[in-house]
């Protein structure tokens, strides 16, 4: 199995790479459309062909590759079948898996950053997009988010999964890379340490977080699939602008 963890710095989003060396097909779960040429040549680089895209949720801070991906490359076009996407291929939903050659993913319905979020499980490793980051976990004021729903989904699902697993966000913003079920029940400032439904509603209730200033565009740009505003302001342009480097993790 190839695995890569790719950083785009402008939103300060994880991609991550997967490929099956026996079938050379590969797997970009939440690329974005400025780091797609970077993408692209990875997977050149390892001689594989990308066969899908995989999204975790409809993003807020970043527009998704998928759609121009499917373009430039043919890979199909794989997100939550709950968002009802009409430019999704496959809809990904819990307790179906998604096999990809020798890469086999457990999908798991994980709602309250958005309620169409999904997290998934390969082998050891939990990719949670915004779930759950490393000592936080993403707001739940938008996109018909909810904290009780997130609390749910994180202790009931990600921190019951056995706790040696690794856990890969979707963000990071003090260059972390990886945690662990373990670290994360032990240290997460809001949802670890067994804080209860209660202490995690107030500490959601009161982070004061501002609008987020990419979010009127990039909604309904990722309900598409990943189509960039053609109004987008000029203070707004780095969002879409296509990078050919971004730092690799």
């Amino acid at each position: 199995m190839i695995f890569r963890q790719l950083f785009e710095n402008i939103s300060s989003t994880y991609t991550y790479l997967l490929g099956c060396e026996e079938t050379g097909q590969a797997i970009l779960i939440d690329p974005v459309i400025n780091s797609m040429e970077r993408d692209i040549q990875e997977v050149q680089k390892l001689g594989m062909t990308l066969a899908y895209t995989l999204d975790t949720h409809i993003h807020a801070d970043h527009i998704t590759a998928a759609l121009e991906l499917h373009k430039k490359v043919g890979s199909k076009i794989a997100a939550p079948a709950i968002d009802n996407l009409p430019c999704t291929e496959v809809g990904i939903e819990e307790g179906k898996p998604f096999r990809v050659g020798s890469i086999d993913i457990k999908p798991l319905h994980t709602p309250g950053h958005t309620d169409g979020h999904f997290a998934y499980v390969f082998g050891d490793r939990v990719f949670t997009g915004d779930a759950l980051l490393i000592d936080g976990c993403g707001r739940t004021d938008f996109q018909n988010g909810d904290a009780d729903s997130l609390y749910k989904s994180v202790t009931e699902k990600l921190f019951t999964l056995p706790e040696d697993y690794l856990i890969y966000p979707g963000h990071d913003y003090q260059e972390r890379r990886v945690s662990s079920v373990a670290q994360e029940k032990a240290r997460n400032q809001r949802l670890g340490k067994q804080k209860t439904l209660e202490e995690f509603r107030e500490i959601m209730a009161n982070l004061k977080l501002a609008y987020p200033k990419f979010i009127d565009y990039a909604v309904p740009g990722n309900r598409a699939c990943g189509v960039c505003p053609e109004d987008l302001p000029e203070h707004l342009q780095e969002y879409c602008e296509r990078m050919a480097q971004s730092p690799q993790g």
